[in-house]
């Protein structure tokens, strides 16, 4: 499914919603929701709030390009290969300020992402991790340290230390906080024309294979209530999280606004 926040700052564009973009589709959104949806000449009188979310994804979907059939706030399998094709197109998007305004204003928007880091693979230093990582893609690798933006190396350390002094040596291990997927590596967003996060070493990957990039707050792991603590190490640092944000790549954690 679509990010709330996504929702609402659709919404906002289209003129039918005035409130917060706070990722609660209350009954303001419903109602937003609907009109909008009546706006498109679709029938939606009678759907219920679930129906008229999907409804309105669809038709998010079919305005950028994606072909998802008939807007009919059905849950089937053209909607879900459409929300992959969304993310996607998501990725090459910058939010409004206020869809940000939660952000911690510490790192640049990932439009002026250039003029902050420079070059991308440039100004890389090691950092020592305050406990062992495991490489994701082959656990019987276990490394002390990985290379990242001199920019964000101290801010990283920072969050790892409040991590592991949150959960410990068991919680780290037990809850798979120590499985690095990786920082520096200059490629293109998946699916996306921008060049990734990665490419500048700001963003770092966790736990990659059961927070695949496909996964949402339903299915990713880190998405779990017992990550909490996690996610604001990070966000008291001013790094965010796509899948926080986005609803989409809980991997990932960037030190860069949208």
């Amino acid at each position: 499914m679509i990010d709330p926040r996504t929702i609402q700052t659709y919404l906002k564009t289209k003129g039918v919603y005035s409130g917060l973009i706070d990722g609660n589709l209350g009954p303001v959104s419903a109602k937003s929701m609907k009109t909008l949806l009546t706006q498109a000449g679709v029938n939606a009188i009678l759907w219920t709030p679930f129906r008229i979310r999907i409804g309105t994804e669809q038709l998010m979907m079919t305005q950028v390009g994606i072909d998802v059939g008939k807007v009919d706030g059905i849950l089937g399998p053209r909607y879900q290969y459409g929300v992959e094709l969304y993310q996607n197109y998501l990725r090459d998007q910058d939010l409004p300020a206020e869809a940000i305004a939660h952000q911690k204003p510490i790192w640049p928007r990932q439009k002026d992402i250039e003029s902050f880091y420079g070059p991308p693979g440039t100004n890389q230093v090691k950092i020592t991790t305050p406990y062992p990582l495991f490489l994701d893609w082959d656990m019987s690798v276990k490394i002390s340290g990985f290379m990242i933006h001199a920019k964000c190396a101290d801010s990283a350390v920072r969050a790892m230390k409040a991590i592991h002094a949150h959960y410990g040596d068991d919680g780290v291990q037990n809850l798979g906080l120590n499985q690095f997927g990786g920082c520096l590596n200059v490629r293109k967003m998946r699916g996306g024309t921008r060049l990734s996060m990665h490419s500048w070493g700001c963003a770092i990957d966790w736990d990659a294979d059961r927070n695949s990039l496909r996964m949402d707050k339903r299915t990713a792991r880190l998405a779990r209530p017992e990550f909490q603590a996690f996610w604001k190490s990070w966000y008291d640092e001013g790094w965010i999280s796509l899948g926080l944000e986005r609803g989409y790549d809980f991997m990932h954690v960037q030190a860069a606004r949208l």
